[in-house]
């Protein structure tokens, strides 16, 4: 929960404990009351304009209305008691108290107890199970400045589009170091969250109702800030996303590399990825060429697939290399360390990252994040011939063994069929360590635990046995180690770390 959120919650629920704990007789009880709303007020309006309402608040925005609802029953209350007074004077009754209304007064006194503390569970546990999500502090000594582009390769014909001589169109993000004290506009999480939002419930059959708070999170990143002076240059990495992902979905990792001082280009591979949003307002939609589960992960058409992936991925370097050498803003001109470029992706982009590692001889270095190794070159048996560290999540590789008969049927195959696949899977990945690189198998982690998904609500990670924030802090620390002594020959720890740990085994070939 956001700050101005926890706030005025806890004070909305004291106010709620006080008006139903404190007598009514009491003489500061009508000022009590009065003030508490006025500061709830003012603490609602507080963080509507500086934090932004949001539907897991609704019962706390509620109690603001508490000393309200409390003077208007109180109000009422007197009038009635002075009416009924008048009437036992005039017929000369006397009022006293039974035995059967002082229980009922308790039963009233623990039922009404149950129910505000019900109350404030609910108050509280909606806000914590859909969180406004946020990303640790950047830990190097850079702030992060942020730019998009849409960009168009007019060599490429369109082959997803109906309409004919459409050229393959990419939007991408740079992220760069600036000076820690930038100022600006803060970059927000996704462009149009709510076009994400529908997205991730149509393609991913996720709840809608978890991205709803989408539009209030935001990064580190300033928008369009300058580029820091303090080095010549800095190393560029590009990122490639998976298959239903987008060019956001590793800002955890995004956000302390560039703070370590290098530039990151995220690619959004059109109809591919989960949407894309373009300027002009257009949006580009997840294509799946009317293949589904198993189906849609056969090699013969996943290689194919790849094809396109490495060409987008080849375009791109094109661009960023032209903004190195003449940035129409100037941002960037001079400032690329285009003899040091690496590239890191997850799932279908780890598999892009290792063919253009083979196949573009630009791209110095590269981390494949649970990738398959799709595409349409084989490692060698002598290895990929760079620098080069994959990375695991053990469920992954245990393949069908940690996979139910319902799990295999749902995705449209059999367990035989599944398990001939994934020994073409592991024929691939034989070769990975060979000529002295690494391979990470993080414990108890799964495919999404390299990605940004499992913030976005604690329901995620209770669901899927996962600690998000513990395996992105290690996913953090081996990347930035990587890249820093094949990028910027800094020294490697992750020799000295081969073997098995508690959080993950190290393999090196």
């Amino acid at each position: 929960m956001r700050t101005v959120e926890w706030i005025s919650l806890i004070f909305n629920l004291l106010i709620l404990v006080g008006v139903i704990g404190i007598g009514r007789q009491n003489q500061h009880f009508r000022k009590m009351v009065w003030g508490g709303f006025a500061i709830s007020g003012v603490l609602l309006i507080i963080h509507g304009v500086v934090e932004g309402l949001r539907w897991p608040m609704i019962p706390a925005y509620l109690l603001t209305l508490v000393p309200l609802v409390v003077l208007f029953t109180k109000a009422r209350r007197q009038q009635q008691s002075g009416v009924t007074s008048l009437n036992s004077k005039g017929s000369g009754a006397s009022a006293s108290k039974s035995p059967v209304a002082g229980k009922f007064g308790r039963v009233r006194i623990i039922a009404t107890s149950f129910l505000v503390l019900l109350y404030a569970v609910v108050s509280i546990g909606l806000p914590l199970l859909f969180p406004v999500f946020s990303f640790a502090k950047p830990a190097g000594p850079y702030g992060i400045g942020t730019v998009s582009y849409d960009w168009i390769d007019n060599s490429r014909e369109e082959l997803l589009t109906s309409d004919a001589g459409d050229k393959r169109e990419l939007m991408v993000q740079i992220w760069y170091p600036t000076n820690p004290e930038a100022e600006g506009a803060t970059a927000p999480y996704v462009n149009k969250p709510e076009i994400y939002g529908t997205a991730f419930n149509e393609v991913l059959k996720l709840p809608k109702l978890l991205f709803s708070s989408l539009i209030q999170v935001k990064t580190h990143a300033i928008q369009e800030a300058q580029l820091s002076d303090a080095e010549a240059k800095y190393p560029v990495v590009l990122f490639s996303h998976g298959l239903h992902g987008y060019e956001n979905q590793n800002t955890f990792q995004v956000e302390q590399l560039v703070s370590q001082g290098y530039i990151v280009v995220g690619i959004n591979h059109t109809y591919n990825s989960l949407v894309s949003v373009f300027p002009d307002g257009r949006v580009a939609q997840f294509e799946s060429e009317g293949k589904e589960g198993f189906e849609q992960l056969q090699f013969s058409y996943m290689d194919k697939l790849n094809e396109t992936w490495v060409k987008d991925a080849q375009f791109v370097l094109d661009e960023v290399e032209k903004l190195g050498t003449g940035d129409p803003s100037r941002r960037f001109t001079g400032h690329m360390d285009l003899d040091n470029i690496g590239m890191f992706g997850h799932s279908f982009g780890g598999a892009t990252t290792v063919q253009m590692l083979m196949d573009d001889p630009r791209v110095k270095a590269g981390m494949n994040m649970d990738g398959v190794l799709f595409g349409e070159k084989r490692i060698p048996a002598e290895g990929v011939g760079k620098p080069f560290l994959m990375m695991s999540a053990d469920s992954t590789v245990a393949g069908t063994s940690v996979m139910s008969d319902e799990e295999i049927a749902a995705m449209g195959t059999t367990r035989p069929e599944a398990e001939k696949y994934y020994e073409e899977v592991y024929e691939r990945y034989e070769p990975v360590t060979a000529g002295g690189n690494f391979w990470m198998e993080l414990t108890n982690t799964k495919h999404l635990s390299f990605s940004d998904l499992y913030l976005i609500s604690p329901l995620l990670e209770w669901t899927q046995g996962v600690d998000a924030r513990g395996a992105q802090q290690l996913v953090n620390d081996t990347t930035i180690d990587f890249f820093n002594h094949y990028l910027k020959g800094q020294p490697l720890h992750m020799d000295t770390e081969v073997g098995e740990h508690e959080s993950y085994l190290l393999k090196k070939g």
